[in-house]
């Protein structure tokens, strides 16, 4: 179900509002009392009074003076409405003889005529400091509607704007050091850099055109993530091991782009060793409405990492990521364990 639009609210509330007022005017017709048709024409008149004092109010005075914090020009404005309206009253009912028609019909006395005049004044004060309220109640409720949906709008491309220049900060970084490994192995077999500069122009499809929408699927991502395993083969010993672990039924479940990435790509720079056996584990689990990922690599004393290596300008970024995608949706855990050797990461995502 569509919504309702704050042009939608303001039109059903003054609909109400003036519904309200008709049968406050027409409250006569239950008193089972006959009145002459001088007094309905001038219950009609003043209907449309009203209406005009609620749009004066709604469109003048509230405009140019509340909202502009005029405070006291507004509080004036409000008393000459109320004068206002009742000089128009006292005017049409001396223009019509109303005041004469009503004692002859009902019969009054002077005094009762004094005493019904002062309820008629008092009565068409109420009314028009109710259409008063009224109309500045819809004001302020749609202006603070309008400015909360500014500052949502504002905030959405906020985050838009935020996201594209994180990922813009990331792809760059992480096709340095693929383009670093080709350059290193253009020198030596032609055929394996070209396999090589092939799976990388795959992925960069992939960056560049489904990603476009800050959405991809788990099958994409995953993709994605053996074509990056499949190029870091290229750079590692025998004495490194990877596995992958995969679903086997993959659901197409949608997820950010490149989230995985800077995991992995971290447990490469810090995990791997040209001397000592080591490991990277990689394993992804899915259900219905949660993603896994848990990467796991072997650490060694003393290892030193190079300027390029030591900014962790990815894991930064894709915790920042994390904020503004998956707000309270994700749990990332590390933890590094010196007796094993091991270092641990893992991510859960809820999906809605």
């Amino acid at each position: 179900m569509k919504p309702f639009s704050v042009k939608d609210i303001s039109i059903f509330s003054k609909a109400l509002i003036f519904l309200g007022l008709l049968i406050v005017q027409s409250m006569p017709l239950y008193m089972n009392i006959s009145f002459p048709i001088e007094f309905w024409l001038k219950q009609t008149f003043m209907y449309f009074i009203w209406i005009l004092v609620f749009y004066i109010t709604y469109k003048i005075i509230i405009p140019k003076l509340l909202f502009q914090s005029k405070n006291g020009f507004f509080f004036i404005a409000i008393c000459a409405l109320i004068v206002l309206v009742l000089n128009i009253s006292d005017t049409y009912t001396s223009f019509t003889n109303l005041d004469v028609i009503l004692n002859q019909h009902f019969k009054l006395s002077k005094k009762d005529n004094m005493h019904g005049a002062l309820i008629s004044n008092l009565s068409e004060i109420i009314i028009t400091l109710l259409m008063v309220g009224a109309s500045t109640v819809i004001s302020v409720a749609k202006k603070l509607q309008t400015e909360n949906q500014a500052r949502q709008n504002l905030e959405k491309e906020k985050v838009i704007s935020e996201l594209s220049f994180l990922k813009s900060q990331i792809n760059p970084h992480f096709f340095f050091n693929i383009l670093n490994s080709i350059y290193a192995l253009a020198g030596t077999e032609n055929n394996p850099a070209r396999e090589a500069i092939y799976t990388l122009s795959h992925m960069m499809r992939y960056v560049l055109y489904d990603t476009k929408n800050n959405l991809t699927t788990l099958r994409k991502e995953i993709s994605f993530v053996e074509d990056y395993l499949k190029l870091m083969e290229l750079r590692i010993t025998d004495k490194v091991q990877v596995i992958f672990d995969k679903p086997k039924n993959i659901k197409d479940l949608e997820v950010a782009p490149m989230l995985f990435l800077p995991f992995i790509e971290n447990a490469y720079k810090h995990g791997i060793s040209g001397i000592y056996p080591s490991y990277i584990y990689i394993g992804i689990e899915q259900s219905e409405k949660s993603i896994q990922i848990e990467v796991r690599n072997s650490i060694f004393e003393n290892q030193t990492l190079s300027k390029e290596e030591s900014n962790g300008i990815g894991l930064v970024n894709t915790r920042r990521r994390l904020d503004l995608i998956y707000p309270d949706k994700y749990e990332l855990t590390t933890t590094e364990d010196l007796v094993q050797k091991e270092y641990c990461v893992t991510l859960k995502l809820q999906i809605s």
